[in-house]
């Protein structure tokens, strides 16, 4: 069978840190992404400050990251499923579009003098229910451009551009607002978003699977769940990806009292850990973007973890602010690996059918770092932020080698199915069989 319009396989497997880029549709599908990731990042610092100065309430920080985090949690399966449903670039232009309406309505109620906090929740809460949509889109999508051999080395990349605008993003917005005011913030972010658009719009269709839609959504939310639960691959792989972000990545919240408490180093220093940090992740997705091609992605995958879990270990025990940055520093680039690498693995494991269910619910267990962050601080609170870090840093580590151990289907990974990654895609049960595009 020819391959669709909008499928773009690689020539090869290989060809250095930015091979995926080769490819003009990824090039725009990139750029539409580093747009998009700079303005949401930039708007999150932004909505503190202004929920902040309408409040003056620490309370109201809390519950307009809430009124953001709900409707994720909620929704999150169902923006899965409509990915499956519906043609996907249509869809992320339709709900970038919406965002940029939610935009341009606070800027015009900023420039009037009107914004109230009431104001910023609805828009806040309407924003957390398009992520859902566009987010599975965006991550189904770039397996029809680049094919399964290319799939390491685009999410390496993407996971980089993210990384560089959560850590670039606030600091230009603050930047802006320190020499400005927040109105030019959300000027910059209007025009950001309509180039995620315009750049988006460069993209061809990408239509769903033969059959798509005909089922009812809740049946077809259903068959996504089912078919994680039932598949052993993907299964120990969601499961494993969920331990580190229960366990250790909770450590982020707890290094404002790193800089306070132990270091001394204040908000200056905080600031620093917090950089540094961001560093870290931008550099360990660059790397698998640069060593991504090996087809050793599961010893990969668990050699970082196990590093992350050390070198954790060993920044929550440091005694000296000047040793934990290089230490924060290496631990993000393992943690960035271990997460680029889980999701490439799945998203090279799964049928086109069910991508974007399963990646809607790969987006939920992000959404679990806060729920680890209060045990973690429960722990900090009675025994102290050092013993909290260090004994998740512990537990992550011997939860992952329980993992491993007890699941034969994740010990078999390289062996059995990434080598298949050429070969026909198994379907899901009672979902059509589609032969696997030939390259072109």
């Amino acid at each position: 069978m020819p391959p669709p319009p909008y499928f773009e396989m690689p020539t090869e497997s290989h060809g250095g840190a930015f091979a995926s880029l080769r490819h003009e549709q990824f090039r725009w599908l990139y750029a539409s992404n580093i747009a998009f990731f700079f303005a949401m990042n930039g708007q999150f610092l932004v909505r503190s400050i202004l929920a902040y100065d309408l409040t003056g309430s620490k309370l109201a920080l809390g519950t307009i990251n809430l009124m953001v985090a709900i409707p994720m949690l909620v929704v999150s399966p169902f923006g899965g499923v409509i990915a499956d449903r519906v043609e996907k670039r249509g869809l992320i232009l339709l709900g970038q579009f919406l965002l940029l309406v939610n935009e341009l309505i606070v800027l015009a109620l900023l420039l009037t003098g009107r914004l109230e906090f009431w104001h910023m929740l609805v828009v806040v809460f309407f924003m957390g229910c398009l992520f859902p949509f566009i987010m599975p889109a965006r991550q189904a999508i770039v397996a029809n451009i680049v094919g399964r051999q290319g799939l390491g080395n685009a999410m390496a990349l993407q996971m980089g551009g993210m990384n560089a605008a959560r850590v670039v993003g606030p600091v230009v917005a603050g930047g802006i607002v320190a020499l400005t005011s927040v109105k030019w913030v959300y000027v910059m972010a209007v025009i950001l978003y309509v180039v995620a658009l315009l750049s988006m719009s460069r993209i061809s269709k990408s239509p769903p699977e033969e059959g798509a839609g005909k089922k009812p959504v809740m049946r077809e939310l259903v068959a996504g769940m089912k078919y994680v639960a039932g598949d052993p691959p993907v299964r120990a792989l969601m499961v494993l990806s969920i331990v580190p972000i229960l366990l250790a990545m909770p450590f982020q919240s707890l290094l404002v009292v790193f800089a306070e408490d132990i270091w001394k180093v204040g908000e200056g220093g905080l600031g620093v850990l917090q950089a540094v940090a961001g560093v870290g992740g931008i550099m360990g997705s660059f790397y698998v973007a640069w060593a991504g091609q090996t087809p050793r992605k599961l010893r990969l995958m668990m050699s970082s973890l196990f590093a992350f879990a050390g070198t954790l270990f060993l920044f929550a025990l440091s005694p000296w602010f000047l040793l934990a940055l290089p230490l924060v520093l290496i631990a993000d680039i393992f943690a960035s690996v271990f997460t680029t690498t889980n999701g490439t693995i799945i998203q090279m494991l799964i049928p086109n059918e069910v991508r974007g269910r399963v990646m809607s619910l790969m987006m939920m267990t992000f959404g679990l770092t806060p729920l680890g962050t209060l045990p973690v601080s429960a722990v900090a609170e009675a025994f102290g932020v050092r013993a909290a870090v260090a004994s998740a840093s512990v537990a992550t580590a011997l939860l992952a080698l329980l993992i491993f151990f007890a699941s034969r289907a994740l010990r078999g990974i390289d062996a059995t199915h990434l080598a298949a990654m050429e070969a026909e895609e198994a379907p899901m049960p009672g979902l059509s069989k589609r032969p696997a595009p030939a390259p072109r």
